[in-house]
């Protein structure tokens, strides 16, 4: 009886509270790399451009946390600017299949003509978007600000357990944008730093190992930004002067502020603990009182 006593209660103060609120969280991988571009052009590290364009997807895909690609929505909505790409820039597809993913199949890519119809889908035919770069892939202003002007859908699609993975964005004479970069995640834009730098010194964090990311990956190419603030996400990398490349995490987001971390383990062990506290003070008395 005790037994049975205890794990209902334990059950509902568990699922009241509001670590449990909601079971899925968003997903959000952010780099100043631009591995659309040197996945498929090289220059010099292919390889390494490839696992982290892999890494990235795996973490916004993962079902444990992804509620669409738990229930089975597989593609990815991939969007980058529909022209030829300039000097300096490729098509940022050539970048996904060499990565390993199959057009119409892992992912589709769509462009300011039909991209806002598209985000209308995300959740119902996407499980995660993937911006490109604006160098050296293909994203325009074009499709920046139609991207912004969704964030509130894009952040609704995140809370309701959808990922998102956005590359390099960098203003001109460089990128294609040039406002209201990362504007699709509002608490982000303020954070962006433009720096083309090539890629030598850069380091891991023990979080971003975690990813199954190496050094060697995220050197010997060039990056295009920073970030100098996090808006609640975790570090995945910095370059030589401790600047921030690459930000991950999981978690609600608020438009404002930012991400709000997933509980961790301790987090939910403090939980069940306080419910057995609870618990066998409420027996005690009980107890107390039959013996009165």
């Amino acid at each position: 009886m005790v037994n049975r006593l205890l794990i209902r209660l334990l059950s509902a103060f568990i699922l009241s509270s509001p670590f449990f609120a909601n079971c899925w969280a968003g997903s959000i991988f952010l780099t100043g790399h631009d591995p659309d571009y040197h996945a498929f052009a090289g220059f010099d590290n292919s390889a390494g451009a490839q696992h982290i364009n892999q890494a990235a997807i795996n973490f916004i895909l993962d079902p444990t946390s992804n509620s669409y690609a738990a229930s089975g929505i597989h593609p990815l909505l991939f969007v980058e600017g529909g022209i030829a790409p300039p000097g300096g820039h490729v098509d940022g597809e050539n970048g996904l299949i060499a990565s390993g993913y199959s057009p119409g199949i892992d992912f589709e890519t769509h462009n300011a003509s039909d991209l806002s119809e598209q985000i209308s889908l995300l959740g119902i035919k996407y499980s995660g978007i993937v911006v490109g770069s604006d160098f050296g892939g293909i994203n325009t202003q074009s499709e920046l600000d139609l991207l912004n002007s969704r964030n509130s859908d894009i952040i609704s699609f995140l809370n309701s357990g959808g990922g998102l993975y956005a590359m390099a964005e960098t203003p001109p004479p460089d990128g294609l944008a040039s406002s209201g970069l990362f504007g699709f995640l509002p608490f982000m834009v303020s954070s962006v730093v433009p720096l083309n730098q090539p890629e030598a010194g850069n380091a891991l964090t023990p979080f971003g190992i975690t990813l199954g990311l190496s050094n060697s990956d995220i050197n010997g190419n060039f990056s295009h930004n920073v970030f100098d603030s996090t808006g609640g996400l975790s570090v995945v990398a910095t370059d030589p002067a401790g600047e921030i490349l690459t930000l991950a995490g999981r978690g609600e987001i608020n438009a404002e502020t930012g991400l709000v971390p997933e509980p961790s383990s301790s987090d939910l062990l403090i939980v069940g603990m306080i419910g057995v506290f609870y618990f066998c003070r409420m027996h005690a008395k009980k107890s107390a009182r039959r013996r009165v």
